[in-house]
């Protein structure tokens, strides 16, 4: 035997042709599943641009909810304060038709009271001063004082009123601040000595 015959009867020849059977017998299964995933593919996909679409109008709908709530979320506030304007109309109303001052600052008084109490209902309260310890992140010191009644680095009158909504101070109140002992000599006068 030659060495050609020989090697047609070897296994590489017998491996290569038995690969070429089964390969022929493979390709329809591969082709059903290619298009089965395919199809599937394409669900995929179609389900995609869905859930894509759908997160586009939820994020239209959300930021419409927010403009709508930026624009009316002081409503309720509103509504509440609506009575207060009423009474104070009432009041400048018999003023000018000749109401006696006592009743007009009766009324007045009482328009007031409602107002605070409204704004309380809100977590809107007064920025306690007189006699408090001077605090920098709480008040708003426009002049300082001697003063034998009040203690040094207190607040011994207040200006404007100052309110807090809850814990954040919405106005800080203005406040003469103490400077101490009224009788004591001032560093001002010892200076100029």
């Amino acid at each position: 035997m030659s060495d050609e015959e020989r090697k047609i009867n070897t296994i590489e020849s017998l491996e290569t042709e038995t690969s070429g059977e089964s390969e022929s017998s493979e390709v329809p299964a591969l082709e059903k599943s290619l298009a089965a995933k395919s199809d599937e593919l394409k669900a995929l996909n179609d389900r995609y641009l869905r859930q894509a679409a759908e997160f586009d109008n939820y994020k239209r709908l959300a930021q419409r909810d927010q403009r709508e709530q930026i624009k009316f979320g002081n409503e309720q506030l509103l509504k509440e304060l609506l009575p207060t304007v009423d009474n104070l109309e009432r009041a400048v109303k018999a003023a000018r038709d000749g109401g006696s001052s006592e009743v007009l600052i009766q009324g007045v008084d009482l328009t007031l009271k409602q107002l605070i109490s409204t704004l309380a209902k809100f977590g809107v309260q007064t920025v306690p001063t007189v006699g408090q310890p001077f605090d920098p992140s709480a008040h708003q010191a426009v002049a300082s004082v001697p003063s034998d009644l009040v203690p040094a680095h207190h607040v011994v009158e207040e200006c404007q009123r100052g309110y807090r909504l809850h814990d954040r101070i919405l106005r800080a109140p203005m406040v003469t601040v103490s400077t101490g002992d009224a009788s004591a000599p001032s560093n001002e006068a010892d200076s100029a000595s």
